[in-house]
């Protein structure tokens, strides 16, 4: 029963963190932004600004990383591309897990899902790639539908797809001791998620809304609010996040799943 326990914690430590809030507009709607943006969106007083939490997720087309002017400019976790389908790594990982590592950044690996390759090759392909020790956060399963990949246009039926990404995750679980992130898309989460995985964190991507808005009563513990934000430390683009609860929250959630 303890050990049963000790692995709900982290789910409870960030079911806490992840309660639907109503915000007051007065005391939202004129916070300063925390990042730079190339084309903000006007969230109204649901803002991501209010959030006090915000990381990144990046993978080798960001280049070149100052982890510490990250970290300096306030960026409290990245989500880092490791691998997809079978046969692909992400030629800046190594370099990125350990730049964050050392620059005290909170982090994770994340696969992106691959629906012409089964299940258990994938997890062999990303646990044959992804040390434990670059694992500090839960590994992330990034699914999503892929409409430009060359090779993988494949969409199996709803049913299939959550068996697969479920083999996925058990897999990663067993291996890592730690139950994955789910990131997902507002269609791909339509089509397949909905209802489904309610005992998994989510990572919602919404650019233009708030996700309570578009995601169907899904609750969630990390927010993609950005794909055009400018980071220190980062040329070009970047991706900006939030996660969903205040820094007590997180500072709780980290210690319990970095174990």
């Amino acid at each position: 029963m303890r050990r049963l326990l000790l692995a709900l914690l982290p789910l409870a430590l960030l079911a806490t963190s992840c309660s639907t809030t109503d915000y007051d507009l007065v005391s939202t709607a004129s916070l300063p932004p925390r990042f730079e943006d190339k084309d903000p969106q006007d969230f109204g007083a649901r803002t991501p600004h209010r959030h006090e939490v915000h990381g990144i997720d990046v993978s080798k087309w960001n280049g070149e990383i100052d982890w510490h002017a990250v970290k300096k400019g306030g960026v409290s976790f990245a989500f880092l591309k490791a691998t997809e389908g079978t046969d692909r790594l992400d030629s800046r990982f190594a370099d990125y897990w350990r730049g964050a590592r050392a620059a005290g950044i909170s982090h994770a690996p994340y696969h992106f899902y691959y629906f012409c390759s089964t299940a258990d090759a994938q997890a062999d392909w990303f646990i044959a790639n992804v040390p434990k020790e670059a694992v500090q956060l839960p590994p992330v399963l990034d699914a999503e539908w892929n409409a430009a990949s060359p090779t993988c246009k494949l969409r199996p039926p709803a049913d299939e797809v959550r068996t697969v990404l479920k083999r996925f995750m058990d897999r990663l679980e067993a291996h890592y001791g730690k139950r994955p992130i789910i990131y997902t898309t507002v269609d791909f989460h339509q089509d397949n998620l909905v209802g489904h995985f309610e005992n998994y964190p989510f990572w919602l991507r919404s650019v233009a809304n708030h996700p309570e808005n578009i995601y169907a009563a899904r609750k969630w513990a990390f927010w993609q609010y950005t794909s055009t934000g400018v980071v220190p430390g980062i040329s070009g683009d970047t991706d900006i996040n939030v996660f969903a609860g205040s820094t007590k929250n997180w500072n709780k959630w980290v210690a319990s799943v970095s174990r």
